[in-house]
């Protein structure tokens, strides 16, 4: 016991205490053992193709085939983001923003080259008179050939800036679905989008039942591994990289005809390479897959 300055006694610091404040030999094991024990999750980046395709080009408007990882314009949340307009002006000068999509999705992304092309392809947009269709690998198996989903929208709704499903301040929405293939635990979909919300198709897909694969916001998050996939994998657990670790979604097509121009534009983007390998690899594994 130790006395305090009026001489009342006082009791010892416990060990445990002592320990906790000033770990010693049997503290810094016992830290130790936590350490080794502790389960620390595995952070998985993609890398960005900063290659930037051109798929069509003319006096009024340029289509890319935006590289997922890329933004369409700056955003001020990821400022350091590469961002697909600042790439093309070097090349084509001041640029004029149509539509756009995720930073994550890869595929169709549209500019107007001018003040008139951009005031006509934004009434094209407005009275819906652009055709456009998306793949999307989402989880689970989809029971319909063709659904769709009307569910209003609000977007920037809470914290993480969602979209969310609001009959009461939303706005209009409307996605049309499409089943292409059925695997073992995911089905590819076609989503053709007769609306452009802020994160609708995503919105959308997990709505009706079907998040679409590693979505971080309305999915899981999870980057898709073989080890995963594949009951008998052999490999190293520590090297093992992700098929895909971003949303898996493309933005596949896009359709319109200009005012005073002869013949429609209809422009396809190849799937990219890393949704390309886990479509691969779903086939493979799925060897009864359903159209």
């Amino acid at each position: 016991m130790r006395r305090n300055d009026k001489g009342r006694a006082k009791p010892e610091t416990p060990l445990k205490a002592k320990l906790a404040l000033k770990p010693g030999i049997v503290g810094e094991r016992r830290a130790i053992r936590r350490s080794i024990h502790k389960k620390i999750p595995v952070c998985y980046t993609f890398s960005v193709n900063k290659t930037m395709e051109i798929l069509f080009s003319n006096p009024s408007l340029v289509i890319i085939n935006k590289p997922a990882g890329m933004l369409s314009i700056p955003d001020r949340y990821d400022p350091d983001a590469p961002v697909a307009l600042a790439f093309l002006e070097g090349d084509y000068g001041h640029l004029f923003v149509v539509h756009r999509i995720d930073k994550d999705t890869s595929g169709i992304l549209l500019y107007a080259r001018d003040a008139e092309s951009h005031r006509v392809l934004n009434a094209l947009f407005l009275s819906r008179a652009v055709e456009k269709s998306y793949l999307a690998v989402v989880r689970g198996r989809t029971e319909e050939d063709e659904w769709e989903c009307d569910a209003p929208l609000l977007a920037d709704a809470d914290r993480l800036h969602r979209t969310v499903v609001d009959s009461r301040h939303g706005k209009p929405a409307m996605s049309r679905f499409e089943t292409l293939e059925r695997y073992r635990d995911y089905s590819l979909i076609r989503v053709r989008p007769e609306t452009g919300r802020t994160h609708q198709i995503r919105v959308h897909c997990a709505a009706t039942g079907y998040p679409i694969a590693s979505d971080p916001l309305y999915g899981d998050g999870k980057p898709i591994l073989l080890s995963q996939m594949k009951r008998k994998w052999k490999g190293d657990a520590f090297d093992e990289k992700p098929l895909l670790a971003r949303t898996a979604l493309h933005a596949e097509r896009i359709a319109l005809s200009l005012p005073g121009e002869a013949g429609a534009i209809d422009i396809t983007a190849p799937i990219p390479k890393d949704l390309s390998a886990f479509l691969a690899q779903l086939r493979k594994l799925s060897p009864k897959r359903e159209a």
